[in-house]
């Protein structure tokens, strides 16, 4: 069992995480640590880390991952950072590494401060890997549950960030800002941008941003599913499909599923391709 390390911290940080704190609570205290004095959003992200509830573990995990290399270096300079923080650090700051550099400072200001005793546990996200989400898993539907209490600019910060499971849950979000920043979010794959053009979404915006990739209308099972998705721009559609083959062209020719002005064009493209 992980050894117990007592903190201490402001009563800012503590108005967040002190024990009985509700969960819409501590889920915001990852956007309001954007407002703190450094050493109190390091130590209220650090804490969040820490929290019982999963999805409030992740949200602060990735705002940790996204930290500006000012603010990991001003914390380093910081008269007391603590150690457990300064090895969280340590373990993300692979996207900052030459603001993090080893200090000596290591005691702990306990003035006009609160207790409390996180675990000094490993917190980095697991790898991901390209199995489907499953909806009926705890964590999922812990996500989904939390993703209620969240405001417009606290989902769009998660979609820009968040693992498969929160990409999952806020690519359906009724409000298009959420979902289309889901698309812009660095870590979703070409397997899920696949998958929700095949599952005919019918956000348009997501559908430009996609057609706007270069890098993932290079593959062309992408380029081959936007053919066949009528939300996709018809310009686009009739692009894409000069790109394929003999086989695919004959089925778009034959389909009733797609626009009239596709399968017209690909009956031309096959006969020219025939010549």
């Amino acid at each position: 069992m992980a050894e117990k390390i007592k903190l201490t911290i402001s009563p800012a940080v503590a108005a967040y995480v002190r024990p009985g704190t509700a969960l819409e609570i501590r889920f915001s205290g990852c956007a309001a640590a954007e407002s703190m004095a450094t050493p109190d959003r390091l130590m209220l992200l650090f804490c969040l880390s820490k929290d019982s509830e999963p999805a409030v573990r992740t949200a602060a995990i990735s705002c940790m991952e996204l930290l500006p290399k000012e603010a990991i270096r001003e914390y380093m300079d910081f008269a007391h950072p603590h150690p457990l923080v300064l090895k969280a650090l340590s373990t993300i700051c692979h996207n900052h590494p030459e603001a993090c550099q080893p200090s000596d400072a290591l005691a702990i200001d306990d003035s006009e401060q609160e207790d409390t005793a996180p675990d000094d546990a490993d917190y980095c996200a697991e790898p991901e890997d390209e199995e489907p989400v499953n909806e009926n898993d705890e964590e999922f539907l812990s996500k989904y549950k939390t993703a209620q209490f969240m405001g417009i600019g606290e989902k769009i910060k998660m979609a820009l960030s968040g693992d498969k499971e929160w990409r999952s849950i806020l690519v359906k979000d009724s409000n298009k800002l959420v979902s289309g920043s889901v698309i812009k979010n660095p870590r979703i794959t070409e397997a899920e941008v696949l998958t929700l053009i095949k599952a005919g979404i019918q956000n348009d915006e997501i559908m430009r941003l996609i057609c706007a990739n270069k890098e993932w209308i290079k593959s062309y099972k992408i380029r081959k599913a936007l053919v066949e998705n009528n939300r996709t721009p018809v310009q686009n559609a009739m692009r894409y499909l000069g790109t394929m083959g003999e086989k695919d062209l004959a089925f778009f020719a034959k389909s009733k599923n797609i626009s009239s002005v596709i399968s017209t064009m690909a009956k031309r493209l096959l006969l020219n391709k025939k010549k």
